[in-house]
This record gives structure tokens, sequence and C-alpha cells, in this order.
């Protein structure tokens, strides 16, 4: 079994999470100007890489935050998690009132 640690709750089964795919992909600007083909790519289309990648991950069953995390898709090692940026969201200003 995978264990995947998640920032907020630490180490936890695989099975507590959903895989949201590869990191990094940017939504196009203007979706209305795209052919059906390019709007088909964007969807459906990913890398799916041997070796190191960037995938998002949902921590379902848990505290329901999403994160990054570097994987080896050979050895399922994963090497490293982020968190992702975000402005002043209410979760962050309840941190903010417990320091």
């Amino acid at each position: 079994m995978l264990t995947i640690e998640c920032p907020w709750c630490g180490p936890r089964a695989e099975s507590e999470f959903s895989c949201g795919g590869e990191a990094d992909i940017a939504r196009p600007l203007d979706t209305d100007k795209l052919t059906d083909r390019e709007w088909g790519e964007y969807l459906f289309m990913r890398k799916n890489p041997r070796g190191v990648h960037r995938e998002q991950w949902l921590h379902t069953q848990g505290c329901r935050r999403w994160f990054m995390a570097t994987r080896d898709t050979v050895s399922y090692q994963i090497h490293g998690y982020e968190t992702f940026k975000t402005g002043n969201t209410s979760a962050d200003a309840q941190e903010g009132n417990k320091q």
C-alpha cells in the first residue's frame, strides 16, 4: 500500500486520497476561441511520463484539501509535497486568528 503524507494531516493510506492528475496544467485564457480539437486536447491529453513528475492529490477522506506531490511513476516513491499558493481565504484568516 502506498502511504501519502498529507501536508495537514500527516501520513495516511492511499485509499484516503483521490489523484487529480498531472499538476501545472494551465487553463487556456480564452476558451471561446478554441477549436473542439484544442479544447479536447486541453481536457484529455496528458503527458503520462515514465519517471518523476508532479501530481495533484485531494485528501477526500480527511481534510479535503488539495496539494501537489512529486512522485516517481516507476517506483511509486514520493519525493516531496507542496501546497497550493492561495490568496487570503477564510481558512487563512482562521489560521491567522490562532496565532
